[in-house]
């Protein structure tokens, strides 16, 4: 299993930016797809998480500004981030768990991550 994330950059505060993580490989049908990030001094933390029957959630810091969704079809998950703050600077890490099901084994898998830099 891979994970390529994108979309990452350098914006002011208040601007928006949009994450994307493609997956390839073999993904349970029943799985959990979330966002992490991981700031200079920091320890990683959970930004957005979505499972495969579409329920999410969401770091109350960012609660009402990111927006994380999925497209089965092309296996892939997007993080909406809007009202950027310098806050939000951070690399942002892709992740897919998969759960156990009959033709898939469980595992944890990470992308390498994208640097989102927010100016103040």
């Amino acid at each position: 299993v891979q994970l390529q994330a994108s979309g990452g950059g350098l914006v002011q505060a208040g601007g928006s930016l949009r994450l994307s993580c493609a997956v390839s490989g073999r993904i349970s049908s029943s799985n959990r797809m979330g966002w992490y990030r991981q700031a200079p001094g920091k320890q990683r933390e959970l930004v957005a998480g979505i499972t495969s029957s579409g329920s999410t959630d969401y770091a109350d810091s960012v609660k009402g500004r990111f927006t994380i969704s999925r497209d089965s079809a092309k296996n892939t998950v997007y993080l909406q981030m809007v009202s950027l703050k310098p806050d939000d600077t951070a690399v942002y890490y892709c992740h897919l768990e998969n759960k156990p099901s009959w033709l898939v084994p469980p595992g944890d898998y990470w992308g390498l991550g994208t640097l989102v830099t927010v100016s103040s």
